[in-house]
């Protein structure tokens, strides 16, 4: 029958389904296996029929041949001679033959060949009875079993016999063995003066140098050829020549670290799949792509190096060369920690960068300070620079579970990393069009009166696509960022609320506090009435220092001066707590404290100004003016640079530039309650004795404020003064180089000794006395006050 089924056209396949195209391969797949299954299963079938054909014992068949045999016996014993009556060379050979083994075992009745008795006929016990017994006279000797032999009897077995060393004859030679190693010995060495052993490691050492730069430099100048070459290079990472071996082993690290930062690429390399090691591709794909495999191994081993140097130096282990002194290992530790900083900081799009991190982090809280600077600084500056956010999150989450794996028992330092974060906004909900950057297109009617109508089509097409384009790119770049800061900065925050929900009183609260004042204008607004009572709570137990009182007070205002506004809290007690405790400041330790306090007045009056009372303002006033009497120069400075701010925010502090009192009362400066106070009533009589303060740059404000602080005229400061923080002025008249900034003159005395001789105004006499008396010599006489009084009584 002819087939009519036909080949389906292009056409017809570009209509067909694709659920129809699947169910067809589905189907032809099936087929396949089955056919597959069922060949199978026929072969097995197969196999054991073979297989039982082959374990049947066939049917004796011996009966009939015994009888032919028996018969053919008969004859031969009928035919046989006698001997004596054959010949000599019969005889000869009938001898010659029965030398052989053959011709005994061999039935010479029958015709069959010697091979065709198999072993497999002969029973076991027969096996048995053949061998040959004797006595254990002798011990029995141990046999060595060697390859067998197969011949036309079947296999034959091959043993020997283990040949039995002389015991005394071999302890002979081994003594003589030794006797000449000790004579050998004993040839004395050159004994080398302390100035040749110096020249000849200092030899040793250039030798090394030598080897080491001419290997990198082969390196950096053909990566890509001498890739190979950085195995033989971080093998002198395993230097064992004991006098050179630890200035090496620093020399290869250092090399080692400068290679990889130079030869690294700026990408990610990623593990081939076997799809792609299968593909055949271009030489110099090939080329790069073992350029990249041996780079990455090599760099995997050189960080496994590091971190074994310091894992030995941290468990104080000895290596079984002994190379190394344990107190050599505390400086290879040092440069393994240093290479590692480099690497963090150098290469953090590279590969292992997490691993790199998870060995740094806990080097953060290590015993020795030296090493846990290095990390801290490394983290510090990784902060800095990143700019993405990547590398940031992944240093913050280790911190994160270092810092609750210890229970909280860590340096202060490993927290006050965080404040090196680069992080100024996060996510928050936003439409993609707020996110997209703006341009300006041209409306209907400018497009209708200036453009064809084909140049509108046009433009309409260009300004469709620009706006695609703009949206792409800039909400896939900022969303990513604001992403990755979100989830940072949440991890830093459950890290604070952790310590300060179950460690209060630990040594990190300073820090927290301090990150709380920094981050604060971040947090969830859910979080906010919380966490005001939980600072308030702090300040109030009296547990904590002056300046962790000051970041709180800073945290709870950055908190109400962002998205607090909309919240109704009220923050008099925070201000009572500052204008209660100003006055703990002075010249000596707390100086560097009023740069908080400082931050803390510009976020409670110039943020806040609106929700600050004048009589709050002017309490304040008073006071600050009150301390710029009692701190150094720099922190004067920027208490008048602020006052200045609160005279020009508020338009009714000239009040205290008069002596007239305004109101009743009168001013109580010991009062705590800066509301209360009646500072109307006073005036700011400091400005007077910082107009003759010895720095120039105080006496300068202190004009400027009497004058009423003036932003035109005579009496205003230079742009590079009023344009300036008070913050930023306060560091830039620092003291802390033991100098002035600028210079103070020296104080010349207004007038002069010019009467230099004492005798002058004295008469002679009275001169002529004092001479005597000076002359005289003094005889201490012990005083009785009781008897004087006893004579004076009795008088």
């Amino acid at each position: 029958r002819k087939n009519t089924k036909r080949v389906p056209s292009f056409r017809k396949l570009l209509r067909t389904s694709k659920i129809k195209l699947d169910n067809k391969l589905k189907n032809k797949q099936y087929k396949q296996q089955s056919a597959a299954k069922k060949y199978r299963k026929e072969q097995k079938k197969l196999r054991e029929a073979v297989r039982d054909a082959i374990s049947r014992k066939p049917f004796p068949l011996e009966e009939c041949k015994k009888k032919q045999v028996a018969e053919k016996h008969e004859e031969e014993e009928e035919d046989a001679l006698p001997l004596d009556m054959m010949d000599e060379d019969d005889l000869k050979l009938m001898e010659d033959l029965s030398q052989k083994a053959s011709f005994l075992t061999r039935d010479l009745s029958s015709n069959e060949p010697v091979h065709i008795k198999k072993r497999k006929h002969e029973s076991v016990m027969d096996k048995y009875e053949k061998v040959p017994r004797r006595m254990q006279t002798e011990p029995e000797k141990e046999l060595i079993h060697l390859l067998p032999i197969k011949d036309k009897g079947g296999i034959i077995p091959r043993t020997m016999e283990k040949p039995v060393l002389n015991v005394a004859q071999d302890e002979e030679e081994d003594t003589e063995e030794m006797e000449e190693a000790e004579d050998f010995n004993e040839e004395p060495l050159p004994v080398l003066t302390p100035e040749e052993m110096a020249a000849q490691r200092r030899q040793k050492l250039q030798e090394r140098k030598m080897h080491i730069a001419a290997l990198a430099s082969a390196i950096l100048s053909e990566p890509d050829n001498n890739i190979k070459k950085l195995k033989e290079l971080r093998a002198m990472l395993m230097e064992q020549d004991p006098n050179v071996a630890v200035i090496v082993r620093k020399l290869v690290m250092v090399s080692l670290m400068e290679i990889f930062k130079d030869i690294v690429p700026s990408y990610k390399i990623r593990p081939l799949t076997e799809a792609e090691k299968a593909t055949k591709v271009k030489k110099e794909t090939q080329k790069l792509r073992e350029f990249e495999e041996g780079l990455v191994s090599q760099y995997k081993f050189y960080l496994e190096n590091l971190e074994q140097t310091i894992k030995d130096w941290k468990q104080r282990k000895l290596k079984k060369s002994n190379v190394i002194s344990l107190k050599a290992y505390k400086g290879l530790a040092e440069i393994a920690v240093k290479c590692l900083c480099e690497l963090l900081v150098a290469l953090s799009h590279f590969n292992f960068h997490n691993n790199i991190i998870v060995l740094i982090v806990p080097l953060m809280n290590d015993a020795s300070k030296m090493i846990s600077e290095l990390c801290c600084e490394a983290v510090k500056k990784l902060f800095r620079q990143d700019k993405l956010g990547y590398a940031s999150l992944g240093v913050v989450k280790v911190i994160s579970g270092l810092v609750k794996g210890r229970n909280y028992d860590v340096r202060p330092e490993v927290l006050k990393v965080f404040l090196h974060l680069r992080i100024k906004e996060v996510e928050l909900q936003k439409d993609s069009e707020d996110i997209a950057p703006k341009k300006k297109f041209m409306t209907y009617k400018e497009k209708r009166k200036n453009l064809s109508r084909m140049q509108r089509k046009w433009r309409k097409a260009e300004e469709k696509l620009e706006r695609e384009l703009l949206e792409a790119e800039a909400s896939e770049s900022k969303e990513k960022k604001l992403k990755l800061h979100t989830e940072t900065l949440n991890i830093v925050f459950v890290t604070y609320f952790r310590i300060l929900k179950k460690a209060q009183k630990s040594p990190l609260l300073p820090a927290v506090l301090e990150g709380l004042a920094k981050f604060a204008h971040l947090i969830n607004v859910e979080f906010f009435d919380d966490l005001v009572i939980v600072l308030h709570s702090l300040i109030a137990s009296g547990d904590l220092s002056y300046r962790e009182s000051l970041h709180c007070i800073l945290s709870a205002f950055h908190i109400l001066s962002g998205q607090g506004d909309v919240l109704n809290i009220d923050p008099m007690k925070f201000y009572t707590h500052l204008y209660k405790t100003l006055f703990s400041l002075h010249a000596g330790r707390t100086n560097d404290d009023i740069e908080i306090v400082l931050q803390c007045l510009d976020v409670m009056f110039a943020k806040r100004r609106k929700q600050v009372s004048q009589q709050r303002a002017l309490a304040f006033l008073k006071r600050l003016s009150t301390l710029a009497l009692h701190v150094l120069p720099n922190a004067s400075v920027g208490i008048l640079a602020t006052n200045r701010v609160l005279m020009q925010i508020f338009p009714k502090m000239d009040l205290l530039l008069d002596n007239e009192s305004q109101g009743s009362g009168v001013y109580l400066p010991e009062l705590d309650e800066p509301e209360h106070c009646n500072a109307q009533n006073t005036a700011l009589w400091e400005l007077h004795l910082l107009q003759r303060h010895y720095h120039p740059m105080v006496r300068t404000f202190a004009a400027h404020l009497i004058a009423g602080a003036p932003t035109e005229g005579s009496a205003a400061l230079p742009l590079d003064l009023s344009q300036r923080p008070a913050t930023e002025l306060f560091e830039a008249y620092s003291m802390r180089g033991m100098t002035f900034n600028p210079p103070v003159a020296s104080v010349t005395p207004r007038r002069k000794d010019t009467f230099s001789q004492m005798g002058a105004f004295i008469d002679e006499e009275l001169n002529k006395q004092l001479q005597q008396h000076i002359g005289e010599t003094v005889v201490h006489k012990p005083l009785d006050f009781a008897k004087h009084l006893k004579e004076s009584s009795l008088s």
